[in-house]
């Protein structure tokens, strides 16, 4: 590394990161309690180190130019200062540390004790000091050129109320895909290729949301058992995509896929994780925010900093309370849209994100930074709204613009289509867009992010065929992931011969996408439970990159699996083309849409209208949902929905006034024929299922 001089010249404290200008580059690294800071270079093998002192610290940011520094270029810090556990200081200059900022990332972490700033055999454990050197068994930095040519790319900017997710693994997505060229399986290549565009198209969704693609650690104890941390919630650097989804090695090549999904209309999501890192509780790693400024960068124990707060159940907690770490997240955020164009982002844990000395806040500082940003407040934010701190389930609670994962939507339709008695009442709020819990701050319907099955818990099919959760290769005695998953495997635990058994879970799964589809809101499919994918009941398959979590293409291709997709395409179709599906605005039953009919009117199955008394009836499995809406040239347009979770075929009085009403779904058939139904009063909903009716141009007869 002779070519470089002997000393940083002072450069810039901004931007952060390592920023190259053709010349050379300017390193620039936040730590307010240290007392040096050094950049370390390596070779392209990662041995071979050059250490240089950054010469200046502005405002808590330590920065130096290095002439001829240039794309490509492996470097990594070290940070002096004390080593004062029980003060919430853990500097230790003998670490490697990831630079927060890092755009791309060299090699993979070698799990040694050496990871650690303190001596694990120690008798006071984190409160002794490791002098062992990490450099070997820890990745590096790259300095990196992001220029690209974007051409005529433009974000699709569905609007919120077209919008259908589907959350996917980027890998899994494609690893068993035997047409494509195996290096690319499984990579943003793959996701990017003409084939998986066409496939993802062909579903009829908007947005591809993506498991976390931000580079991660893949635990020691589950590497030490032979699994991994396939996921990714576990992140190490949050401006560097995991290196492993790049097949040729290049920050372009997911731009390149992002723009092939822009180009067929479709927008991407990533699902980001900035309310913990990699490095754990006290007793952790130090990799990067440990040993560059603890006390700054984590939530500690006010009166004992010597711990961290675990409010995420990762063992540790991003702290923002502290400017400079909202500053970190707000950039990586912003890096990802303007240099990457994603479309917007899933806030893992967003609780923790909107938590201020006192508690939960929708005003808390992060979520105002957000919200008047410029360029975040543009593309589509959605937080998973809980976590497990005092407080920590805020559903409907998160600033008006965001998105919200409703996990009570997701755990009362799974109730009702189990069988459960006394959720009538619940299954209508959530058809209803979860008014009680959304409209509020001139909030609309979509707000609700509609979902039944998620990566974590059972897939659709698995949660009509396991009553318990079968994570024992998992290797934790099968005591991981949920146990209130709200099944029902109608009699048989797990696949079976039986006709009948297997005709009622296919029927309810179908009755189960109808009500995702049909509810206002805005609706989540799981990537796979459009052909029926499975994991054997595994509901925690964080660990497994094998064929347990990807997609099986042949079962894809498969008849069943074709019919199941041209079902689910249909009721993506009915939505599309119905706005009273949609909801557009919350309905309260108030607005007079024709002479007589409102807005949204509730009916039992012998045609009269929903009380008090009917609504408190505890046995009831039966529903009718007529809603109504004008459209942009004034017409009127109504809709039937039909609900039977009994276990019995049950006939349903269609209520007054009659209508010219035309059958567009009926969930006991794969494929239904759309017919008028004429003049009869009465129409029969199979047991587990669900019948759509619409008419156009309403003229409701006396």
């Amino acid at each position: 590394m002779s070519q470089f001089p002997q000393r940083l010249d002072p450069g810039s404290p901004y931007p952060l990161g390592a920023s190259f200008d053709g010349n050379g580059t300017n390193f620039a690294v936040f730590s307010e309690n240290a007392g040096r800071l050094q950049l370390c270079l390596f070779d392209d093998s990662g041995k071979h180190e050059t250490r240089f002192e950054l010469p200046e610290c502005t405002n808590g940011i330590w920065h130096g130019y290095l002439p001829n520094a240039r794309p490509g270029q492996q470097y990594g810090y070290r940070a002096y200062g004390p080593y004062q556990p029980e003060d919430g200081h853990r500097f230790n200059p003998h670490k490697l540390l990831f630079d927060p900022y890092a755009r791309k990332i060299a090699g993979e972490v070698k799990w040694s004790d050496a990871l650690h700033g303190y001596r694990l055999v120690s008798p006071k454990a984190d409160l002794s000091l490791d002098r062992r050197d990490s450099a070997f068994a820890m990745p590096k930095g790259v300095v990196t050129d992001e220029h690209f040519d974007w051409g005529d790319d433009r974000p699709p900017r569905v609007p919120w109320s077209d919008t259908l997710i589907y959350e996917v693994h980027l890998r899994g997505l494609t690893k068993l895909r035997t047409d494509l060229p195996e290096k690319d399986r499984g990579t943003f290549s793959a996701l990017g290729h003409v084939r998986t565009v066409e496939y993802l198209k062909s579903l009829g969704i908007t947005t591809v949301e993506l498991l976390p693609i931000h580079a991660f650690v893949n635990d020691r104890r589950l590497v030490e058992a032979g699994l991994s941390n396939y996921w990714g919630y576990n992140t190490l650097g949050f401006f560097a995509p995991e290196s492993r989804y790049l097949s040729d090695g290049t920050l372009g090549q997911m731009k390149w896929a992002v723009k092939q999904l822009h180009a067929a209309g479709l927008e991407v999501i990533l699902d980001v994780v900035y309310n913990h890192t990699c490095e754990g509780s006290e007793l952790g790693t130090t990799m990067s925010f440990r040993g560059l400024d603890n006390a700054s960068y984590y939530r500690l124990m006010p009166d004992e900093p010597r711990y961290c707060i675990n409010d995420t159940g990762c063992g540790n907690t991003v702290n923002l309370t502290h400017p400079r770490v909202i500053q970190l997240v707000m950039d990586s955020l912003r890096y990802w849209v303007q240099e990457f164009h994603v479309d917007g982002f899933r806030f893992d844990l967003g609780v923790t994100l909107g938590r201020e000395l006192t508690g939960f806040d929708p005003g808390a500082g992060f979520f105002d930074a957000l919200m008047q940003d410029p360029v975040l407040s543009r593309v589509k934010l959605i937080s998973e709204p809980w976590d497990i701190g005092m407080g920590g389930y805020q559903i409907g609670n998160h600033p008006a613009g965001m998105g919200e994962w409703n996990g009570k939507y997701r755990d009362e339709v799974r109730k009702f289509w189990k069988g459960d008695a006394g959720m009538r009442g619940a299954l209508a709020a959530r058809l209803q867009g979860s008014a009680d819990m959304f409209d509020h701050h001139k909030r609309r319907p979509w707000a609700s992010v509609n979902f039944i099955t998620a990566h974590d818990g059972f897939t659709l099919r698995d949660l009509v065929s396991y009553n318990d959760k079968h994570n024992e290769d998992n290797g934790e005695d099968n005591k991981d992931g949920g146990n209130d998953n709200e099944s029902n495997n109608w009699g048989i635990e797990g696949p079976t011969d039986d006709v009948a058994i297997n005709a009622t879970r296919e029927r309810v799964q179908r009755s189960q996408l109808a009500t995702l589809l049909f509810s206002h809101g805005t609706p989540m499919l799981l990537g796979g439970d459009e052909f029926g994918r499975t994991q054997n009941g595994n509901n925690n398959a964080y660990c497994h990159d094998n064929e347990l979590a990807w997609f099986d293409w042949t079962q894809i291709e498969s008849e069943a699996g074709q019919a199941l997709r041209a079902y689910l395409a249909r009721l993506i179709a009915i939505r599309r083309q119905h706005a009273s599906l949609r909801g557009l605005s919350f309905m309260h039953g108030r607005e007079e849409i024709a002479p007589g009919l409102f807005d949204v009117e509730w009916f039992d199955e012998s045609g009269d209208a929903m009380d008090d008394d009917r609504w408190g009836y505890y046995e009831g499995r039966l529903l009718a949902l007529r809603r109504l809406t004008r459209d942009q040239h004034n017409r009127v347009e109504a809709t039937l929905l039909l609900v039977n979770n009994s276990g019995d075929d049950r006939e349903f009085v269609l209520p007054q006034p009659l209508m010219p009403w035309r059958l567009l779904l009926d969930s006991a058939q794969l494929q239904t024929v759309e017919r008028g139904i004429g003049e009869d009063e009465r129409i029969n909903v199979v047991a587990h299922g669900v019948m759509l009716l619409a008419v156009r141009n309403l003229e409701p007869q006396a």
